[in-house]
């Protein structure tokens, strides 16, 4: 039979998933032997803007059936009722969409740069956003093989305030304030970053009728080849140049091997990986590679933050392996905290033999259910001869775009499997390249330029988004003179040195920060979300001010604020053509009144801490550190006290120095992440400022990073409490303590745990240090001794994190006062 359909509900929420799933691309398809990989993506164009995404993925399953793997109806917010409906409703038009075999879809050969035939297009978009369904899920029949079954669903990304298309030509929208015409984009910037879709070379679907700017490619023969996206990744793998398979073209080898030497292909140097029985294959395949260094972390939460720390200091995918079961449950934090702060990251996992799935098999766990919500994307792996082909979707996923993370799940029995790989399959992504952003016109960003004009006092509001636009943003703030104030998660793309730095922003930001956003009347906001540690009191944070917001996301723009002028795109790419305008019209902008004004607010709200007596303020232990590296070294922190306190004493004036967990705010990521970067950074210090509660969180990785050699310093401020916490009992409960001390209750005298025996355990050197008269010295010979080194710096408990603005308050609710030896 040409086409089997089996629909039935999952026990794990298979037919309404809350998180409103969405299909990225094609379906796979698989034959009579064996069955096609499944993979969902939690879309945040659908589920963060408030869509009704319905989405199928059609499953064959020949031998191994499972709810899991079969029909899905997604949907954020179908009743249960109507869900039923439209599945039946779907299942009947599938059956009949089946028989009238449409075109497959366009392979990517089907991109090439600069072409001057038509090209797909798209407007920026506003929000609120939605993202709707253009077109039948298409299913064909293969004409060699009649289990074969191909499916693909559309989506367009759309204002859903939008006037819609023209009632005389359905392809061309009508005229929005906010939209971006190709035709007006600067010469120059088009020749370089634009590309179009070959029409002769691809068969035309409804998807092509929607608007945006083109999307560039990369080829061998091409300039583009790294900057055909966004992102500056590439449609095909960047193998390295002196890459050399370990095996012949045409003989088999394992699925393990093949995973590997993907890999490989993706230029992958170091893993951080923790075998187990689901994944033992991949670790013997990785024992025979010749590119790959496997970081051996303590547990696998270590890995995943190990992960995310090489990610965030060199702009690259990380990579992390883990087990089925519990090893893969021990990754969810870490993608929960990749997917908030928007890091790069592919997380592999074993999973149990494909014939013992559902069955309840020894640590078995339904892993891409589990982290459908908290990853960009995921695929469950149920052919071998699939594994090529998404290695390199979740590579290009994880990179492209708005970077997140990607899981891949590989039963056991696929990585046994004998298979030649096809290097050269591409990849079956067509919606979601049609869904990434293009260049903003020159049209669209003048009215930027019309607002600079305009304003007395702007500020620009930069974040995380901007991290590969720090060169760009630096520019654009030397031609127009702008204050700049930043986001946790942005701190170094704007060095904190300049006169026009306002420093960090928001809950614990500087004083003169957040009075320059209450008091503007012009707000840029470049690569930021408006989160509520940012924000506060949503209707008052920069109510005077005309908002531009710039982001990469389209679910983010309007999503808390709603912007005057929103422009969907790379932050890079929009501040190239905002510079290309401003360097060709050279407009004459003062802002001098407003900088003496924050001068004055500068100087009036310094950052300052008590300096008497001989006790270490945890303040000043930052600032002697920054004085020491020179404010050259990579820092990580846990979470807590000592991350905001780091975040404001040691001023980071490159990007990629500063490595914390913003969105989530995850203890004990400070001293994995730390691993992570010394593992890539091996010309400058690496630093763990952490608190003593996160730091005991996953103290197990000082056996890693003795063992591998890993010159990681580890100051900890320890204040024997949760300080973050006892912070908010003194301010907020009459100082009422509720399981906040993490010392011995009976022998309140000492210091517990001795972090100084733990090292001696792992033989890691250390030493204590209690007056502040000694700090310097001790921090001098942490940094110059070889290898791991751990110092401990007691501190005061009653310290506070100052200015502060509690929650949901406003400008006007600033503290500047006080600590805990004070009764409020």
């Amino acid at each position: 039979m040409a086409f089997t359909c089996a629909a039935r509900v999952s026990h794990s929420a298979a037919l309404l998933c809350g998180g409103g799933g969405a299909c990225l691309g094609d379906g796979d398809s698989g034959g009579d032997g064996g069955a096609p990989s499944c993979s969902y993506i939690s879309s945040r164009e659908g589920e963060r803007a408030g869509a009704t995404v319905a989405s199928l993925n059609c499953g064959h399953h020949h031998r191994h059936r499972h709810p899991h793997f079969a029909y899905r109806l997604s949907c954020s917010s179908y009743p249960p009722s109507k869900a039923a409906a439209a599945l039946n409703d779907v299942v009947v038009c599938s059956r009949r969409a089946a028989a009238a075999a449409p075109a497959p879809p366009p392979p990517l050969s089907a991109w090439r740069p600069r072409a001057q035939s038509s090209h797909i297009r798209r407007r920026a978009v506003s929000a609120p956003t939605c993202v709707r369904r253009i077109a039948s899920t298409d299913f064909s029949s293969s004409p060699s093989s009649a289990s074969s079954v191909h499916s693909m669903s559309h989506f367009l990304v759309t204002r859903a305030d939008a006037a819609g298309p023209s009632p005389t030509n359905p392809r061309q929208p009508r005229s929005s304030p906010l939209s971006s015409s190709a035709t007006s984009r600067s010469d120059a910037v088009s020749s370089e970053l634009t590309g179009s879709w070959d029409e002769a070379a691809a068969p035309r679907s409804a998807a092509s009728s929607s608007t945006c700017s083109p999307l560039p490619t990369a080829n061998g023969d091409s300039d583009l080849e790294m900057d055909w996206v966004s992102s500056g990744k590439t449609l095909v793998a960047p193998t390295p140049a002196d890459f050399k398979s370990r095996y012949a073209d045409d003989e088999p080898r394992k699925g393990c091997d093949i995973l590997v030497e993907a890999l490989e292909r993706e230029g992958v140097c170091h893993v951080f990986a923790y075998p187990g029985g689901a994944s033992m294959e991949i670790h013997q395949a990785l024992t025979r590679s010749n590119y790959i260094r496997n970081i051996l972390c303590r547990h696998e939460q270590g890995e995943v933050f190990a992960a995310e720390g090489y990610a965030k200091s060199t702009g690259r995918v990380g990579v992390c392996i883990a087990t089925s079961g519990p090893g893969a449950t021990n990754l969810v934090t870490g993608l929960a905290d990749a997917m908030l702060d928007s890091v790069p990251l592919v997380a592999i996992t074993g999973q149990v033999p494909r014939r013992m799935i559902g069955t309840d098999a020894f640590q078995e766990t339904p892993i891409v259910e589990v982290t459908r919500s908290i990853t960009k994307h995921n695929y469950l792996v149920l052919d071998i001869d699939d594994i090529p082909r998404i290695m390199r979707e979740a590579f290009f996923l994880a990179a492209s775009g708005r970077p997140g993370p990607v899981l891949v799940d590989i039963p056991k029995d696929v990585q046994q499997a004998m298979a030649v790989p096809s290097w050269a399959d591409p990849m079956r992504l067509t919606s979601y390249l049609q869904r990434l952003p293009g260049v903003p016109s020159v049209a669209h960003m003048e009215q930027v330029v019309r607002l600079l004009h305009s304003a007395k006092k702007p500020v620009l509001y930069v974040g995380g988004g901007c991290m590969q636009a720090s060169e760009e943003l630096r520019e654009f703030v030397a031609m127009t003179g702008i204050p700049v104030a930043q986001t946790l998660m942005g701190l170094g793309v704007f060095p904190e040195s300049s006169e026009l730095a306002l420093h960090m922003l928001g809950m614990h930001g500087t004083v003169y920060a957040n009075y320059a956003i209450d008091q503007a009347d012009l707000l840029l906001a470049f690569g930021v979300r408006f989160d509520d540690r940012v924000t506060g009191k949503l209707e008052t944070f920069a109510s005077r001010a005309s908002i531009v917001h710039v982001d990469i996301d389209p679910a983010e723009l309007g999503k808390n604020k709603n912007p005057h002028v929103s422009v969907f795109a790379d932050v890079k790419l929009a501040l190239t053509v905002l510079n290309g305008i401003l360097r060709s019209s050279m407009p004459n902008l003062d802002y001098s009144a407003w900088i003496r004004e924050l001068d004055d607010k500068k100087k009036e709200f310094p950052m300052t801490y008590p300096k008497s007596g001989d006790d270490i303020y945890p303040q000043h232990a930052i600032s002697v550190l920054h004085e020491v590296t020179g404010g050259e070294a990579v820092v990580s922190t846990g979470v807590g006290q000592h991350q905001m306190w780091a975040a404001q004493f040691y001023k980071f004036d490159k990007p990629r120095r500063w490595l914390t967990s913003g969105g989530l705010g995850a203890m004990g990521f400070g001293l994995p992440a730390a691993l992570g970067a010394a593992v890539a950074c091996t010309d400058v210090h690496v630093v763990d400022i952490d608190g003593d509660g996160s730091f005991l969180m996953n103290v197990q990785e000082m056996a890693t990073i003795k063992v591998e050699k890993l010159p990681v310093k580890i100051m900890i401020l320890n204040n024997q409490h949760l300080g973050m916490v006892v912070q908010w009992e003194d301010r907020f409960y009459k100082g009422n303590r509720a399981h906040t001390y993490l010392g011995d209750p009976e022998c309140e005298a000492e210091i517990y745990p001795d972090f100084c025996k733990i090292a001696e355990g792992y033989k890691i050197p250390s030493a204590r240090v209690t007056k502040k008269s000694e700090l310097k010295q001790a921090i001098k010979t942490m940094l110059d001794t070889p290898g791991p080194y751990l110092l401990d710096v007691i501190v005061p408990h009653q310290e506070h994190v100052l200015p502060m603005i509690p929650g949901g308050g406003s400008f006007k609710d600033t503290i500047t006062e006080g600590d805990g030896r004070t009764q409020y």
